[in-house]
């Protein structure tokens, strides 16, 4: 049974998330990516009520965040910078990343110690760079028990922050996380409660159900982030979305993600080329991924010999010139993607990344 301190550290919680949801009607968001020569000085801030800095590491050893030292001054004056445009903009620091190691986040949250050593050092890394909030982009807790401490580890890093604004007299630090676009990682359940309870909000990555560098469609051309799935077709933004919330989950703190980039697949025939069409795994090396400004340049290169087509069924766009065909989301598919979110009283949405929609087309959607 619960204790009357749990009790009360519960409700207070409940309250402060009352407070943040007055306070916060709608979240419109982007993630700016450190590593890509896009300047946080070219970030419409006008647009966002959100913006994301990322990404802070961990330390392997002493599991504490820490910024890159190439990265530090960039870091330091993010915050200031997206200001100027819009001051009331929120700043969250975003640790981690896909291309983080796994297997530090799986050792920092298995252990109590090596948690809060994680929670301190953030919180810190987050008042001394002026930042609002954190973010955390762990992908993936991959089995039940790293999912049991992914929920330990959000709960303390609430409890701590809390702490921490009644200490210094300071609002209290916002607190999301990166999320599978389903509460299910491949049978393997989120702890809905834990995230619930104690992160102001998700951040859901309905994105990359297909790739072509990769086993999930290297033959067929595949939307990669379709908001409705094709009935023969298992992934779609909401399945996903209305699976977290039939878990539980509040609508009112899960933000929908949305791709600014999309992926090339090399046609087998260039004259069979809407979706699902027979492909040879990608055209462009690595794994193919191309950014929005990218792929308008690559459909005004190939007015003679393409097409840019909107598939209203699905909430998908695709492109197609010679044997190149990209799956992607336009104005169109964002627009639609921003009315779901509302439609569905989401918090609101993100886009990851921002560097990718250099012109701030799609960023204008919201």
């Amino acid at each position: 049974m619960a204790s009357k301190q749990s009790l009360f550290f519960f409700s207070l919680l409940f309250l402060q998330q009352l407070r943040f949801s007055a306070s916060q009607s709608t979240v419109k968001a982007a993630y700016w990516y450190s590593e890509l020569e896009f300047s946080a000085d070219d970030i419409d801030s006008s647009l966002f009520t959100v913006l994301y800095c990322s990404f802070a590491k961990l330390n392997s050893e002493t599991f504490q965040v820490y910024i890159p030292p190439q990265l530090t001054q960039k870091f330091a004056t993010f915050t200031s910078t997206v200001k100027r445009k819009n001051p009331s903009v929120k700043t969250l620091l975003s640790i981690g990343g896909g291309r983080a190691n796994k297997a530090d986040y799986i050792a920092m949250a298995s252990d109590w110690n090596r948690r809060q050593a994680f929670i301190q050092s953030s919180i810190r890394l987050a008042r001394d760079n002026n930042f609002h909030g954190l973010d955390l982009d762990w992908e993936y807790p991959a089995d039940e028990t790293q999912m049991t401490q992914f929920g330990y580890l959000v709960d303390e890093w609430r409890t701590a922050v809390a702490d921490e604004a009644s200490d210094t007299g300071r609002s209290r630090l916002l607190l999301a996380a990166a999320v599978f676009y389903s509460p299910d990682y491949y049978s393997v359940p989120y702890v809905v409660p834990a995230l619930a309870r104690s992160l102001d909000w998700i951040n859901v990555m309905a994105y990359d159900f297909y790739t072509p560098a990769s086993v999930s469609s290297p033959s067929l051309t595949k939307p990669p982030a379709a908001l409705y799935k094709d009935p023969t077709e298992r992934y779609g933004g909401d399945a996903g979305v209305s699976s977290w919330i039939g878990e539980g989950f509040p609508a009112k703190k899960i933000v929908l993600g949305l791709p600014f980039y999309g992926y090339a697949w090399r046609l087998v025939d260039a004259n069979r080329n809407g979706l699902y069409a027979p492909a040879n795994g990608p055209a462009l090396s690595g794994d193919s991924a191309m950014g929005y400004t990218e792929i308008r340049e690559f459909i005004a290169d190939h007015q003679n010999d393409g097409k840019a087509v909107f598939n209203g069924a699905v909430v998908a766009d695709y492109c197609y010139g010679g044997t190149t065909w990209i799956g992607y989301d336009d104005v169109q598919s964002i627009s639609g993607k921003v009315s779901y979110a509302k439609d569905k009283g989401l918090l609101g949405y993100f886009g990851w990344h921002i560097g990718a929609d250099a012109d701030m087309v799609l960023s204008r959607e919201g």
